[in-house]
């Protein structure tokens, strides 16, 4: 009689215990902000007519909220495909982002808990809904109700049952803690904090770089090309009131000189056009009653002057005005002292 080899043990296949399930903490926080609102509407239609107020019922409602959520996104995508029949193909026309998700079922569970008052009357397309809706949420934000920390912790769950894709947390999976633990600290999806002074914000590493572009802390070269690096928050203000290079007016603009030019350049602009802003703050001066000929030779005898740097170092109208009235004094009383020589001379030749 042969004696039957007895079968090998089956071998024990290898399970994966430790998972990463690390998530997009961007998204995660905006599944959060979902939640709060959705409680108020499920609170207050459940409400509506009687004369108990939303509070009443919101310690129960909260746990039939995350329980449904909960239930619901975890079936939510095969319920989407056995329901695309009839010719209308749901998983087609859903998104299959995790905030439209979340949006549709957090309606969808507000939407259970109406009453039957708020069901047959206008109260659901009514302002005092909203409004009330509102008041709800802020008083459960001032009292701390459900804190942002407990809606992400829920908002997670939601996002890894409803991200088939793993677009937005990661699914690996580790036989030891060491290769988790190696793996965690590289994940695309581990939380960063900003390096930049001043800033707190905390971000998945796939968003560094996006957030690195908006940082209004981040210190970037000025925009407008001057020699200083500024906050990024700081930057318009910098640009439009200490900035050496933002453009300004020529000072002279409102006589006539239509220049503009990088702030640091006024003093050189100013010494380069000289000659033209003589002629402009001349034509103020004596107000149109010299021809232009004559300002022009009174420009050159400005020009000519012992006080040219003087004149070169005016930046604005009134002080070149000043300039210039005082030079046509002295120059008129030279006039006058030289006919006076001329007047006394004359006198001796004719008495000789």
């Amino acid at each position: 009689m042969d004696v039957l080899e007895s079968a090998p043990p089956p071998v024990k296949e290898s399970v994966s215990s430790f998972h990463c399930n690390q998530c997009d903490k961007e998204l995660v926080r905006k599944i959060a902000r979902l939640l709060l609102p959705g409680l108020a509407t499920a609170c207050v239609d459940n409400t509506t007519g009687l004369f108990t107020g939303p509070a009443s019922v919101a310690v129960i409602v909260r746990k039939e909220m995350v329980d449904y959520l909960t239930q619901r996104s975890q079936m939510y995508i095969a319920e989407a495909a056995v329901q695309g029949g009839d010719g209308i193909n749901l998983v087609e026309e859903l998104s299959d982002h995790p905030i439209d998700i979340t949006s549709v079922l957090v309606d969808e569970f507000a939407s259970s808990k109406r009453n039957l008052f708020s069901r047959v009357s206008g109260w659901l397309l009514s302002e005092s809904r909203e409004e009330k809706i509102d008041d709800f949420v802020q008083e459960m934000e001032k009292n701390v109700f459900w804190s942002m920390e407990r809606r992400e912790a829920i908002a997670e769950i939601l996002l890894r049952n409803i991200d088939l894709n793993t677009t937005f947390h990661c699914s690996m999976k580790f036989d030891t803690a060491q290769q988790l633990a190696d793996h965690r600290s590289q994940c695309s999806f581990r939380i960063l904090n900003c390096t930049n002074d001043g800033c707190k914000a905390k971000f998945s590493a796939i968003h560094a770089e996006e957030h690195d572009l908006v940082c209004r802390f981040k210190v970037i070269p000025c925009e407008q090309m001057c020699s200083e690096s500024i906050m990024r928050g700081e930057m318009d203000r910098h640009c439009i009131t200490v900035c050496p290079m933002k453009l300004v007016n020529c000072p002279f603009y409102q006589v006539g000189c239509e220049s503009a030019f990088p702030q640091c350049n006024l003093e050189k602009h100013c010494t380069e056009f000289l000659q033209s802003h003589l002629m402009y703050v001349l034509q103020v001066v004596h107000k149109q009653e010299a021809s232009v000929e004559e300002l022009n030779q009174r420009v050159k005898l400005l020009e000519k002057s012992q006080s040219l740097s003087e004149l070169s170092e005016a930046l604005d109208v009134r002080s070149l005005a000043l300039i210039i009235k005082e030079q046509e004094a002295k120059m008129k009383k030279l006039e006058r002292d030289l006919h006076k020589v001329r007047d006394h001379q004359e006198l001796i030749k004719n008495i000789k």
